[in-house]
């Protein structure tokens, strides 16, 4: 079957490298630190240079290793959308993806991504990443819609002087562009006017573990398991205690009072029916427990680590209750 004739224009980007986006500070000891910190990660290659220098890994001494996980981190924008270093590139390595939405194909899902390392990062080391547009795949309809994969890749690289680069690490970055499945279908009636699909909220996975949660939630109560034998709250749910073991558990309505403890803004790929910029926070409730959710009532720059929120329950699509936090007041 032919393609659409827009294709030609997404085809002719297959094989663009688009052109560097550097870091904005060398890899460094304090920025390793933090992570390992918020990550839970104590391996003396991050913290303690005479370890390193008795290892059989490679770097200069007196220096620490970068957690390989960290790669990305090194490129990031930081809390302002495409702020990049002066020298990084300005086109948009996403640009067939707003090819593909100005033609109908708005909706996205199968996102997925895969980091390899060549090798470890050290302190000192300046990195800058290319992206790839790899692929484009043929057109392909499943449950949901119709649309296209596209895969891109970005390469990451140390700076070493003039025409020595060395890669050091690849992320491949895949997702999904589609025509949701309604509106594909045809009118029946030629006469009405057309109307833009409704793209509904993805709906939680329920299992037996996670049931009381959710029930809870269309109550407007914010559950949390507890373990009967020893008390520990848990969550996310699961069907043991991971302190004590056992599989006795009930539940504590939690006050639904807590801080922000961490938060990541969404800015792209834009997934209807999300507002964008989506602001979503690991919360930590006033009984111990975190858990994830999004924010509203609150611009997604003025989202701040420590900020006092209160879970309210808002229901989307008749009948699909969601507990959201929302920052208010601190005492």
């Amino acid at each position: 079957m032919a393609e659409q004739a827009f294709m030609k224009d997404v085809r002719a980007l297959v094989g663009k490298v688009y052109g560097r986006v550097y870091a904005w500070d060398k890899v460094n000891a304090p920025m390793i630190r933090q992570w390992c910190e918020v990550m839970g990660v104590d391996n003396p290659l991050y913290t303690d240079p005479a370890f390193v220098a008795s290892s059989a890994h490679q770097a200069p001494r007196g220096l620490v290793l970068a957690p390989p996980a960290m790669l990305q981190v090194w490129c990031m924008e930081g809390m302002h959308a495409n702020n990049y270093p002066p020298g990084s590139t300005t086109e948009n390595p996403y640009e067939v993806l707003k090819l593909f939405e100005a033609q109908g194909f708005p909706a996205v899902v199968a996102v997925n991504s895969d980091l390899s390392f060549a090798r470890y990062l050290h302190e000192g080391e300046r990195v800058y990443y290319t992206t790839l547009l790899e692929s484009v795949g043929e057109e392909k309809t499943t449950g949901l819609g119709t649309g296209y994969f596209v895969t891109l890749i970005m390469t990451f690289f140390s700076e070493q002087g003039e025409g020595a680069d060395e890669q050091v690490g690849q992320l491949l970055f895949r997702v999904f562009k589609f025509r949701p499945a309604a509106a594909n279908k045809p009118a029946t009636d030629q006469a009405a006017p057309a109307v833009a699909p409704v793209v509904k909220r993805p709906r939680p996975g329920i299992s037996d573990d996670t049931r009381f949660f959710w029930d809870g939630a269309r109550e407007g109560k914010l559950l949390i398991q507890r373990c009967k034998s020893c008390g520990a709250l848990r969550h996310p749910p699961g069907p043991v205690c991971p302190s004590c073991h056992s599989f006795e558990w009930d539940t504590l309505q939690a006050s639904g009072r807590g801080t922000v403890y961490s938060f990541v803004v969404m800015h792209y790929p834009e997934v209807p029916p999300f507002d964008h910029p989506n602001p979503i926070a690991l919360i930590e409730l006033e009984e111990g427990v975190r858990l994830i959710s999004q924010l509203v009532g609150v611009k997604p720059g003025a989202v701040q680590i420590g900020a006092t929120v209160q879970v309210e329950f808002n229901t989307f699509d008749g009948d699909l209750v969601l507990p959201q936090f929302r920052p208010v007041a601190a005492d």
